[in-house]
């Protein structure tokens, strides 16, 4: 029984930096529980079943100061195959790595190569994101995949620009996420950003940069804004949430506000604008020169 164990507790080790969201450290700490645990000497497969759970916790290097972080698995059952180095996880699966979480149906993951693959109504809960799918795989090198019904949420806390905060939404069939390049999201084939306090916006490609609060659209851009009465759209927009939600439209620009209508090769939006809502407010192309209307000072749009 001690072998069995011994061999359950690499396994745990190394299944749980499959979440994508660890390091690695041979030398740390970990337990492994389960209502029965198999070993086969034979074909080096390790088989915990029953309320299956393995701890292990991170064991930080003398001289970096940062803290020890623990991780878990918990799962139904957990297949271990020594020889290639695969980990599968099944039923009620739930990944933690500090305070991240990720659950799904099925869990498979590599030892060798890192890579990593969950599928089966997955939830993925890290900082300020929460992401739901169908499968997310991750490629063992920063790269994580989104596949079926993605839906990634982040909320914004309170601050001088968003005073009552804000919660951004992205929304596509398939996201692909960097999380160390400043939290770099790209949804290829299309999607639906949407903002609670700035509006929504559409693109046949969309990408941004978490972090930077910065964000693209291209093809087809449409935007709609129910708190400024603004629609809009063109061949690219450049989103910065941070500043009062502006938005530049390129290429073929278009804008309409209340009786108010422009269209020109460039357009630039504040969406977020905190100033005066019910005066009237107009267009304005980089390109043109502005209307009388277009220079009050509640205008969206940059003169």
């Amino acid at each position: 029984m001690k072998l069995k164990k011994f061999c359950v507790l690499i396994c745990a080790t190394m299944f749980i930096n499959s979440t994508a969201l660890s390091a690695e450290n041979e030398n740390s700490p970990s337990e492994v529980k389960a209502d029965e645990i198999d070993y086969d000497m034979d074909t080096g497969k390790v088989i915990a079943s029953g309320s299956v759970s393995m701890k292990h916790e991170e064991q930080a290097a003398p001289d970096s100061n940062k803290e020890n972080v623990p991780s878990e698995v918990n799962a139904d059952t957990v297949d271990y195959d020594m020889n290639t180095g695969v980990v599968t996880a099944t039923g009620n699966v739930l990944l933690k790595y500090g305070t991240g979480k990720a659950t799904g149906g099925r869990a498979m993951y590599n030892t060798n190569t890192k890579e990593s693959y969950l599928v089966g109504n997955v939830i993925v809960v890290r900082e300020d994101l929460r992401v739901t799918c169908n499968s997310l795989t991750n490629d063992g090198y920063g790269h994580m995949q989104a596949d079926g019904n993605v839906d990634v949420v982040q909320k914004i806390a309170p601050n001088e620009k968003y005073p009552n905060g804000d919660t951004r939404t992205f929304k596509g069939e398939h996201v692909d996420y960097y999380p160390d390049d400043k939290k770099h999201v790209v949804i290829p084939t299309g999607g639906i950003f949407t903002s609670e306090t700035d509006g929504t916006f559409t693109a046949n490609y969309m990408e941004g940069w978490i972090d930077q609060q910065y964000f693209i659209g291209t093809g087809d851009v449409h935007i709609v804004s129910p708190p400024r009465e603004v629609e809009a759209g063109g061949d690219r927009v450049d989103y910065y949430a941070s500043q009062n939600g502006k938005a530049v439209l390129t290429g073929n620009a278009w804008a309409v506000q209340k009786n108010n209508t422009m269209r020109g090769n460039k357009l630039t939006v504040y969406l977020a604008d905190n100033q005066n809502k019910d005066n009237p407010a107009a267009v304005n192309p980089s390109n043109k020169t502005p209307l009388p209307h277009e220079v009050l000072h509640d205008s969206p749009f940059e003169n």
